[in-house]
């Protein structure tokens, strides 16, 4: 059903007017999914034609794709979409700042508590006791990821288990945004052994201080880089300050595709939106900027990696955890955070003049206004 437009419009903007929890019968249910898939092809295009721009665009195995010199691909990226996929390992659930675009965006007081000397591991509570236990019953995975929320709250407590998982050489990352850095926790970090950390630039507003710490952190730790949710803000801001950011001698910059969820899908309220594969919803300039960059990267010949972290990308990453799981074809973990279709999230780009669907037909009977058949 290739709706069009103003159908699309139409329908979505009496869908909007539901009560929450009101489930569409079937052939409402398709007239919403087929305006989805015609804002996903529409902007499918869009990115397409910005890809083939990209005169030295490279992929990797076909799950990504990046510009740059190719030793400096952040290993921890292979490890989650060639190998054992995103092993994360969680113990702060606390953070110092409160990002516009995180997951977490105004319930920052109330994330569930790990345990005190607990960390968690594939979902189950471990001592660091239990790590030998751990590494003796489990096949190692190729990496593994500190996650959730800031852990230099608490850095200190990283130091032992980085340490264990090195001695059974397991190559680790861990974000920050940076701002808790020090020379001395960046030293120590290194000399525990972890591989590589990845600073939320876009945080701090590309602060001066934590371009310093990007700096420190390579003298101390193998692969330094950057991870942050494209944004106009970010995208101007990183541009400003680049050549100051090169300097630092970073490897990297995994530019993340912005996605939303409930709790920080109001501070993009009236942004054009669209769903990848009926999952994240995203603002469509998000991919899109990262895109420019990557074309500027590769006509200036930057020193760095600037690698696709796009909502295909997260796609392709479930996919691949799931396989070495063991899962049934298609399986994967990737999904909508919504309790359904936000579908008053999809006027703006509905009602936006410069956006079309590449091809329309009448809704055909049965699906008209008036003449609707459950």
């Amino acid at each position: 059903m290739n709706i069009s437009k103003a159908d699309a419009l139409q329908w979505f903007e009496f869908f909007s007017e539901l009560e929450d929890g009101d489930a569409l019968p079937p052939h409402q249910q398709e007239i919403a999914l087929a305006t989805l898939s015609q804002i996903e092809v529409a902007e499918d295009a869009r990115i397409d034609a910005l890809m083939a721009a990209i005169l030295g665009l490279k992929s990797l195995n076909g799950r990504t794709c990046y510009v740059g010199p190719d030793e400096k691909f952040p290993k921890g990226c292979r490890s989650c979409l060639l190998g054992t996929g995103l092993s994360a390992i969680r113990k702060t659930n606390k953070c110092n700042l409160q990002c516009p675009f995180c997951y977490d965006y105004g319930e920052m007081d109330c994330q569930p508590a790990i345990g005190a000397g607990y960390w968690e591991i594939g979902g189950t509570k471990f001592k660091e006791r239990d790590f030998d236990l751990l590494l003796s019953t489990h096949k190692h995975p190729t990496g593994i990821a500190y996650v959730y929320l800031e852990p230099f709250m608490e850095i200190e407590v990283y130091y032992d288990a980085i340490r264990r998982f090195h001695d059974a050489g397991i190559y680790q990352h861990m974000y920050t945004n940076g701002t808790l850095c020090t020379e001395e926790n960046l030293r120590a970090l290194g000399e525990a052994g972890l591989d590589e950390l990845r600073f939320n630039l876009g945080a701090s507003r590309c602060s001066d201080k934590v371009i310093e710490m990007i700096g420190v952190a390579k003298r101390h730790i193998p692969m330094v880089g950057i991870e942050t949710p494209m944004t106009p803000e970010y995208h101007s801001l990183f541009l400003e300050k680049k050549e100051r950011i090169f300097a630092t001698g970073l490897d990297f910059m995994n530019c993340a595709e912005l996605h939303l969820n409930p709790n920080n899908i109001e501070n993009y309220w009236g942004e054009p939106m669209y769903m990848y594969r009926q999952g994240y919803l995203s603002p469509t300039w998000s991919h899109e900027l990262t895109l420019d960059l990557m074309a500027r990267a590769d006509r200036e010949g930057w020193p760095i990696v600037l690698h696709d972290c796009c909502n295909r990308t997260k796609f392709a990453r479930d996919l691949q955890l799931r396989a070495v799981e063991g899962g049934w074809f298609g399986a994967s973990g990737y999904h909508n955070e919504f309790d359904g279709i936000p579908y008053a999230a999809f006027l703006p780009i509905l009602q936006d003049e410069n956006f079309h669907f590449l091809k329309e037909e009448p809704l055909p009977e049965g699906y008209r206004p008036g003449d609707i058949v459950l």
